[in-house]
């Protein structure tokens, strides 16, 4: 169905140009030229009220005039005539829409009205839109041939299918694509994305072997988890490489839990793209050399790469940046050194990186090349080259090129530190490798590929679910709604997360110095005593907590000191009583949490916990809900993983039931959509048997949503709902 409805746009057999002009340096004059100069393989018919011949074209006054059918409409007139226009269109038959005309959402409440308006009269008549407010699309295909854009230059021929959210930046890129020494298959311009958005564009590009690879440029993801599903899909067929713009993090520091400052925007994004396979890049630069690499390399079947290089300095210069990017320096065979050894001077090096010495000619290029690139310890190859002896860069590249077309199956980088008009010359050549100046770009590309490999292979994942007890987490929650507080107390968060089979300590209530007592013989010496308050919670700064009571005695005089210390910070008033623990032996403290972006959703944290957590950030973060290799890559990914794999001689942690913990976590944000920061800090790992125990807990939730969620409608505790 969405083939059927986009090739209407995308690979129409005639286009309508609402908005045709003979007027210069106008966009339906500039449009209509472009048509033509990229010879369509269709008819056009120029709409003008005028009627006459425009670009060598009849024109007709209105759609309805034209005799033939029309599959395209591009619509290049002041947003108030538009949706009369699309009466018009409707009238004809034309189901594919294309609206460059401005004036719409992006120009106030007006403009949002007009946009509704046009949306709805979109749905009415079964149109497909791009736009509006865009630069418009085009598709190189040699059967197409389909420039509908006002870019400056014409479109230069690719494999890459690229969305851009920005018109003016599409126009840009399109007038530089030779420079970049790339080209596209297909190109639209989304602009406000009224129908048409990037995920439409992908899942339209999925089957398409036409589009290799897809390059999206975005200010924002209007839906993150249908965004999620199709991306995590499709980047498993090809690459999808985006650049996310707007990394702001303005308002995480208006939240008040470990997890939620430690969030913000723009990790929501990044753990979004890495959750669906997609290749963020940071800058054009970035995003378009990889786009090189992978317009000219398939995917490697190993992270083993040799260098190949004619100084000695850039070889090594190159291996530490291969090293950095977490690959491996490839073990050259004996049977490869042999062969390199009968033909390189007995200067050369023929370990990797693998130094044929300034003197080396083509054929040595040629020849070491043939040689490397045979080698099955070998999955990528930096070839590197630098003015000697009279050597000819373009001459290098073409003896390189020559021997990558008879081995096609390895990806091989050239790193040419030469002059600027090698580049340029190259950007006139067929190529079937990629060029850099710097050994830094190629290591980041392979980088790339390797990155591509691994989510390749990497398991699918699942979400699984656990008995819990919801019913009684619903009520802990429930009793706090209706007492007007959106954050739970302490002793409320560990009995939630106890319902969900997260593994606390053995704890217990105590209001007076002799129930404490009575909790601490249950449990057994050493224990802790924390406060646990409606109006408190940050216990820390209060001196709310004391650790490692070995006795009644100690206990006892430890009870009066805190009842004296809160007397005094004036946090009396709302004090629950004091929660007493178990004593859980652990010198690593890890921490597991729960944020909620505003438009992604709840998010996942886990990292290195403690008090030194806005320190040090070693956290990462992944959109909920979870599946186990997602929970997996989070526990793996921060620096402090090799700290619970058992560093300097501590035991290794349990890492399947930390797993399990931040599973169980997931499960519950997704049971409790109305949580919107939680915290577990610390999620201590046992000495005796590396277990992540949850020592201390914290939940708050959104109160509109919970209270609607939970049937209370008001704040008091007489209402009935608890």
């Amino acid at each position: 169905m969405l083939k059927e409805q986009l090739d209407k746009i995308m690979r129409p057999k005639s286009i309508a140009v609402i908005g045709a002009s003979t007027k210069p340096a106008t966009i339906g004059s500039e449009l209509m030229q472009r048509l033509r100069d990229y010879k369509f393989n269709g008819n056009i018919y120029p709409i003008n009220p005028k009627g006459g011949v425009i670009e060598g074209f009849q024109a007709y006054t209105n759609v309805l005039e034209v005799s033939g059918d029309i599959d395209f409409a591009i619509i290049i007139i002041p947003q108030k005539f538009v949706l009369e226009t699309l009466d018009q269109c409707n009238q004809k038959g034309i189901k594919g829409i294309c609206i460059i005309s401005a004036g719409f959402k992006e120009a106030g409440a007006k403009g949002a009205q007009a946009e509704k308006d046009l949306l709805a009269k979109l749905n009415e008549y079964g149109m497909r839109c791009v736009g509006p407010n865009c630069l418009g699309v085009l598709n190189t295909h040699p059967d197409i041939r389909m420039d509908a854009t006002f870019a400056e230059a014409l479109p230069e021929r690719g494999n890459i299918g690229f969305v851009s959210q920005s018109g003016a930046l599409g126009g840009g890129i399109l007038n530089i694509l030779k420079d970049l020494n790339v080209g596209f298959a297909q190109f639209i311009s989304i602009g406000n994305q009224a129908d048409i958005n990037a995920e439409t564009a992908m899942e339209y590009w999925e089957n398409d072997d036409d589009v290799q690879q897809i390059l999206l440029y975005m200010e924002s993801i209007a839906n993150p988890a249908n965004f999620r599903k199709l991306a995590t899909k499709i980047s498993k067929k090809k690459p999808i490489l985006a650049l996310k713009a707007g990394r702001s993090a303005a308002g995480a520091s208006a939240a008040s839990s470990h997890t939620g400052s430690l969030a913000g925007a723009d990790k929501a994004a990044n753990a979004l793209l890495m959750q669906s396979g997609v290749i963020r890049e940071y800058s054009l630069k970035n995003l378009f050399d990889t786009a090189k690499v992978f317009s000219n390399c398939p995917i490697p079947k190993g992270d083993r790469v040799a260098i190949i290089t004619n100084s000695g300095g850039p070889g090594i210069m190159a291996t530490d940046a291969v090293c950095e990017y977490g690959l491996q320096m490839a073990q050259i065979s004996d049977a490869t050194k042999d062969k390199l050894i009968s033909f390189l001077p007995a200067a050369a090096s023929v370990k990797n990186p693998i130094d044929m010495i300034a003197s080396a000619p083509i054929d040595h290029y040629k020849q070491t090349l043939e040689t490397v690139i045979a080698d099955e310890n070998v999955d990528m190859i930096m070839v590197i080259y630098l003015p000697f002896m009279g050597l000819k860069d373009i001459d290098v590249a073409k003896a390189v090129m020559e021997i990558k077309n008879l081995y096609p199956e390895k990806p091989v980088l050239g790193v040419f530190m030469t002059t600027s008009s090698f580049f340029t010359e190259i950007s006139n050549m067929e190529v079937n490798m990629p060029f850099f100046m710097y050994a830094e770009e190629a290591a980041d590309g392979l980088k790339r590929l390797n990155q591509q490999r691994l989510w390749v292979e990497r398991p699918e994942g699942k979400i699984l679910s656990y008995n819990v007890d919801k019913a009684k987490a619903e009520k802990i929650i429930k009793q706090s709604i209706s007492e007007g507080r959106d954050q739970l107390t302490t002793l409320e968060s560990i009995d939630v997360l106890d319902a969900y089979g997260i593994r606390a300590c053995k704890y217990g209530l105590a209001t007076t110095k002799e129930q404490a007592v009575r909790v601490a013989d249950s449990i057994g010496y050493p224990v802790v005593m924390k406060m646990t308050s409606k109006t408190t919670s940050h216990k820390t700064d209060v001196g709310g907590v004391v650790v490692n009571i070995k006795s009644v005695e100690q206990l006892a005089e430890e009870y009066d000191a805190l009842m004296v210390r809160l007397e005094k910070a004036g946090c009396l008033e709302g004090l629950e009583g004091v929660i007493i623990q178990e004593m859980v032996k652990g010198s690593r403290e890890m921490v597991c949490g729960i944020a909620t972006d505003p438009q992604y959703g709840p998010m996942m944290m886990f990292g290195l916990g403690g008090v030194f957590i806005e320190v040090m950030k070693d956290v990462t973060f992944r959109i909920a809900p979870l599946t186990d290799v997602d929970a997996m890559d989070m526990i793996k990914s921060v620096k402090a993983y090799k700290l619970l794999q058992g560093a300097r001689g501590t035991k290794p942690a349990q890492i399947e039931q930390i797993q399990e913990t931040l599973l169980r976590l997931s499960q519950l944000v997704s049971d409790f959509k109305f949580i919107d920061e939680l915290d577990i800090n610390p999620l201590l790992i046992s000495e005796a048997n590396g277990e992540g125990i949850a020592v201390d807990g914290r939940i708050k939730v959104r109160m509109p949503e919970a209270k609607e969620a939970m049937g209370c409608s008001c704040g008091c505790s007489s209402c009935g709902c608890h």
